[in-house]
């Protein structure tokens, strides 16, 4: 029984908690005026989260740090002037070849107009901050197998100094097509004087922006060896809170080999598991395998027939139990004696004579006397098979089955190097996402392995989950398999695998995937469809839109202004888009429908007030237009007066 405090609530408590939950980086050890270690808030760290200036600080402190780590929070937090633009269906023929022989694969989506699931070219540290609003706390989960700055990988060429547009722009990074081009990237050799501070200014802000993208009980799980390890677990304790540390998986990445290893035979590679917030965080389980329903719920009683086999577990508290009085009491024996227990019981009186009574209690001789367990049966009362808890050692699929998939699937395992094998990432997906029907995202998507395996598993347990790939455009090099094979870019090769995939899925599960969703809607990052207009969320007002006008770029397309709508309105870019049509006179108007009415959006020139009433009528929540479309001066007088006649509630914008 808890005891009432008897006094008023500590706000600089309640208030230290809200800061701790909101900024867990800024959560610090000192020293208080009784020499005691105590937690406090890192004033500079709260500053630097709030301001747009690097605040400097010296106070000693507990604290993980590294140079340019304050640029690194400020990299997180700057604004971007960058859109997101679709791509839909090509014509080309994947991993055809054109009228002159030369090898290509296709670029565009699959199933556009009906997907749930998106592909999207570009940088993840862009991607990320454009996905802010419109996927704020919506993520499940997030998977990641970032660059593991072994000395031969390459790490992200981030420019504090000036925004990213601007870099882009200048430093070679993209071609003239916007693909990233693979020497402009920067090998991080151990040579390198910054080798750690490059990759932890790399990985710093893109896990920051991730964060805010999950659910509250969502999770991200990182792939990583010895290399950055143990700077990435206090780079996330930092960013999610040490209390939200899960576990460290362990994955034994092959089963032999070792003859070039100069010391020992290095197996294993990691996966650090952190949450959003632990306490929303549901018990994991998985699907329980035969060998395991076998191995484990081997006992037998009369109950085997509805209940399967079972296994039991001790009925006496463990030490560590506080007493509790009573759960003291005797329970009968089979030859009559009374049992007690050594400390107490787990359950009450009540509980176990009804369990007695049904048969749950198992009852034997021991060396040392009646040993009392409970029962527990492979099947629920409902018939459901019992779950299972995950280990955190992942023994049982390899490195070489992701090779083995490359050869299956695209023919040639040279065309990816060391790509992750989809059971692997399949095994993590199931743990986490129990409902079915969660948002897994992967921001180093590489050969989209982690499409393939939401694909697979959704196929397996009937699920709808939704994938959002991210995967910057590097050109692959003119001399790799990749290049000959006709993949230009690691994008190409990542879409070319998903397509190959799900084909192969459907074919293996036939009628029972007939409505697995295995498309993928693609989306491009570029610049701002808008001319010379730089605005960040924070300055945006319910009339931007109206400044605007005239802005938008002479190459962009109504249906690339759709797409940077939806994002500035925070709507789900994988929505259902409709082009609907308004005939006036000779003359037909074309709009877009986005979630059956919620938005509505018309591009065309020289719209009048017919068009502007049809409309108005079907009462969207949001309708936009461009400023310079209306037809006069008197549509635009009366374009307000329309809508407060038959769509008051609408959230009116123009552009």
């Amino acid at each position: 029984m808890d005891k009432l405090k008897m006094h008023t609530p500590n706000k600089a408590d309640d208030n230290f908690k809200k800061l701790a939950a909101m900024f867990p980086n800024a959560v610090t050890e000192t020293v208080n005026e009784n020499g005691e270690v105590v937690r406090a808030i890192d004033k500079d760290v709260l500053m630097q989260e709030i301001s747009c200036k690097v605040v400097d600080g010296n106070e000693e402190r507990y604290q993980f740090t590294w140079p340019d780590k304050k640029k690194s929070v400020l990299l997180a937090n700057a604004p971007i002037n960058r859109t997101l633009r679709p791509v839909r269906e090509d014509e080309t023929v994947p991993t055809g070849a054109d009228s002159e022989g030369e090898p290509y694969c296709s670029t565009g989506s699959v199933d556009f107009d009906t997907t749930e699931n998106l592909y999207i070219e570009g940088d993840n540290l862009e991607v990320l901050k454009l996905l802010q609003e419109t996927y704020l706390g919506k993520i499940k989960m997030i998977y990641i197998d970032p660059p593991y700055n072994t000395g031969n990988d390459f790490v992200y060429n981030d420019e504090f100094g000036i925004r990213s547009e601007e870099w882009n722009d200048t430093s070679g990074n993209y071609d003239a097509d916007g693909n990233q081009i693979v020497g402009a990237l920067e090998k991080n050799t151990e040579a390198n004087g910054r080798f750690h501070t490059d990759w932890l200014n790399m990985i710093y802000p893109r896990l920051k922006l991730a964060k805010d993208l999950l659910t509250d009980d969502g999770m991200v799980l990182i792939s990583i060896d010895d290399c950055e390890q143990d700077n990435l677990r206090r780079l996330c304790d930092e960013v999610f809170g040490r209390r939200n540390f899960v576990d460290t998986l362990i994955w034994k990445k092959r089963y032999g080999g070792g003859a070039k290893e100069k010391y020992f035979v290095s197996l294993h590679e990691y996966v650090l598991v952190y949450c959003r917030n632990i306490d929303s965080l549901n018990e994991l389980f998985v699907p329980l395998s035969d060998e395991s329903a076998e191995r484990y719920y081997s006992k037998r009683d009369s109950k085997y027939a509805t209940r399967g086999g079972y296994r039991t577990h001790p009925l006496e508290a463990g030490k560590a139990m506080d007493a509790r009085p009573n759960l003291i009491y005797p329970i009968p024996a089979p030859d009559g004696t009374m049992i007690m227990p050594k400390k107490q019981w787990l359950w009450s009186k009540e509980r176990v004579m009804e369990a007695l009574k049904n048969d749950d209690i198992e009852i034997v001789m021991g060396k040392d006397g009646w040993v009392v367990s409970s029962k527990q049966y492979l099947r629920e009362e409902d018939g459901s098979i019992r779950p299972a808890k995950m280990l955190s050692i992942i023994d049982d699929v390899y490195t070489q089955h992701g090779t083995n998939e490359m050869i299956q699937i695209m023919g040639n395992a040279k065309i990816f190097q060391y790509p992750k094998p989809s059971a692997f990432i399949k095994k993590l997906v199931s743990v986490v996402t129990e409902n079915k029907d969660e948002y897994v995202m992967d921001f180093f998507s590489g050969s989209a392995a982690t499409a393939h395996a939401v694909m697979q598993l959704n196929a397996e347990d009937g699920g709808h989950r939704k994938f959002i790939m991210v995967q910057l455009p590097e050109k692959c090099d003119e001399k790799s398999e990749a290049y000959k094979a006709g993949y230009k870019t690691i994008c190409e090769i990542g879409k070319e695998r998903i397509r190959r995939a799900g084909a192969k899925i459907k074919e293996e599960a036939g009628l029972a995937a007939q409505n697995l969703d295995t498309g993928f809607r693609v989306l491009k990052c570029d610049t701002s469809n808008m001319k010379d207009v730089y605005y960040n969320p924070a300055e945006y007002e319910v009339n931007m839109f109206s400044r605007l006008e005239d802005n938008i770029k002479e190459d962009r397309t109504p249906e690339d202004l759709l797409f940077q709508v939806m994002l500035d309105l925070g709507i789900l870019l994988s929505s259902k888009i409709q082009v609907r049509s308004v005939e006036v006179g000779m003359r037909s108007y074309s709009y877009f429908d986005v979630e059956d009415g919620y938005l509505l959006a018309c591009f065309d020139e020289n719209i009048d007030e017919e068009v502007i009433t049809t409309i108005a009528k079907q009462k969207p929540y949001y309708f936009v237009m461009r400023d310079s479309s209306m037809a006069s001066d008197s549509v635009a007088t009366n374009f307000d007066q329309i809508f407060a006649t038959y769509s008051p509630d609408t959230v009116r914008k123009v552009l």
